[in-house]
């Protein structure tokens, strides 16, 4: 009570100490702006002292503007800004930690150059909203409600919706993907998937082993954690065999970090056999793998290719990362880590202590509109309107640009070099032509790759795909002439 300290006093007239205590309370910032004040009768009471005395503090106060009367509402504090006494300024930039610090220096979203209304961007490869299926998902939400009511609205479990557990464990094994002895654990998207497992298995100085490039966003929780990063580049066809194997052999290595479809920013897809060799390799050097399942839904051709955790059986050498964020809804961040049951346990202890557990009603949504068949046809209509925006963006690359190579299956983007040219300074050029791109620097472990540049289609419209090309090609011609 903001009374409970008040003081009278025989030497001044109790109104003016009434007056003066509500404003040293507005000062100190207790009171705050349009607060409501005890009525007069109240207190009057609470601190014993004739209710005219309290009419005429604030009836004074309120002279001053310090505080206004509604009728038949009460009494409130003065919305404006009152000067409190002394000031307090931190210096915070001075006590963020390392972690902080390093965070903000590889924070891309904040260095690179940012999209700007009338843009054609090129940066983004997150899904095309228009073909997110609205009425579905409403759908799913209504059934779900109505089926578990509050249950799901209130506190879960760490290791997920077991429906939706449920589910997925079908749904690898539909992948070839044998989850005996095996579990799942639901995390807020991939990031936290591998956030959950480095914080777990590895140690600052450890080695990890990755493609190179390779997910820009692995790239900062790897060196965020300290690891030492030992690339391994990639060709045409995927990783390179020979000196994946140089590497497991000279370098200790702690785990590995392999995308083997799609990787993010080549969009390249290994194809099975290579894919076995990759997994044996590691088997031989006694590498556990972490298995990125980066859209793996999308496979356009019929035949099935197998992830690496399908090589691995009964065994528990791979732990597989998946989510839906590309085909489905990103935005309600779901996914999930497939390891052995003794890991999962681990996660889901460590989980525990950063979030306690991925949104239930997110998790529920989801499952049901997985069930409800809505899924497959979602598949069928992405890998479309990927594949034709992927055929056309090669058709103009091929028409304008010409470049060195041109990586990519029929993915949400494509990875290009072209010879002689610094993308750094590509990007610039084509950012005064209201162009923007990914260059490839950020998904190199060494910042290295400066001639490539990733070219993201999904939410571009095929007219702004040709005309982006072109203009990049007009500054590439520009660039050359000096």
């Amino acid at each position: 009570m903001i009374f409970s300290n008040l003081k009278l006093n025989s030497n001044e007239p109790i109104y003016y100490q009434i007056e003066k205590h509500i404003k040293k309370t507005i000062e100190n910032g207790i009171l705050s702006s349009n607060s409501k004040l005890p009525a007069t009768r109240e207190l009057s009471k609470i601190i014993g002292v004739s209710r005219n005395s309290v009419i005429t503090a604030y009836e004074n106060l309120e002279l001053e503007g310090v505080v206004y009367t509604i009728k038949g509402k009460g009494t409130f504090v003065t919305d404006k800004n009152i000067a409190l006494k002394g000031e307090w300024n931190i210096e915070w930039e001075k006590k963020s930690n390392e972690y902080a610090d390093l965070s903000c220096y590889l924070d891309t979203v904040k260095s690179e150059i940012p999209w700007e209304r009338g843009m054609i961007s090129f940066k983004s490869i997150s899904p095309d909203g228009e073909l997110f299926d609205v009425e579905e998902f409403k759908k799913a939400f209504l059934n779900r409600i109505a089926l578990e009511g509050h249950k799901i609205l209130n506190y879960g479990y760490a290791q997920g919706y077991k429906p939706l557990i449920d589910y997925l464990h079908l749904y690898m094994n539909k992948k070839g993907v044998n989850t005996d002895n095996k579990d799942f654990i639901i995390t807020n998207g991939f990031t936290e998937g591998l956030q959950l497992i480095l914080s777990s298995y590895t140690n600052a100085g450890d080695n990890i082993l990755c493609e190179n490039p390779t997910h820009n966003t692995s790239i900062k929780l790897m060196k965020l954690h300290k690891l030492n990063l030992i690339g391994v580049d990639i060709a045409e066809d995927g990783i390179d065999l020979m000196e994946l194997e140089y590497k497991l052999k000279n370098n200790q290595i702690k785990i590995g970090y392999l995308t083997p479809s799609y990787n993010n920013p080549t969009g390249i897809v290994i194809n099975g056999e290579k894919r076995f060799k990759i997994y044996n390799l590691f088997k031989q050097y006694n590498v556990p793998i972490i298995e990125d399942g980066f859209n793996e839904e999308l496979h356009y051709n019929n035949s099935h290719i197998a992830p690496l955790a399908a090589f691995d059986g009964k065994n528990n050498g791979v732990i597989y990362i998946g989510s839906f964020s590309k085909i489905l809804f990103p935005g309600i961040r779901v996914g999930w880590v497939l390891a052995d049951k003794k890991i999962v346990d681990t996660l889901e202890s460590v989980k525990r202590c950063y979030n306690i557990h991925t949104s239930f009603l997110d998790q529920a949504i989801l499952y049901e509109y997985l069930r409800s068949g809505a899924f497959e046809k979602q598949i069928k209509r992405t890998r479309k309107y990927y594949k034709e925006k992927h055929d056309f963006a090669i058709k103009c690359l091929d028409k304008y640009l010409k470049p060195k190579y041109i990586w990519g299956e029929y993915g949400m983007h494509v990875y290009i070099a072209i010879e002689g040219i610094d993308s750094r300074k590509l990007l610039q050029k084509c950012y005064e032509r209201k162009v923007i791109f990914a260059p490839g620097d950020i998904f190199d472990v060494n910042n290295e790759k400066t001639d490539t540049l990733r070219l993201g289609l999904s939410r571009i419209t095929m007219e702004e795909i040709e005309e982006g090309i072109r203009i990049i090609s007009e500054c590439v011609d520009e660039l050359k002439i000096q």
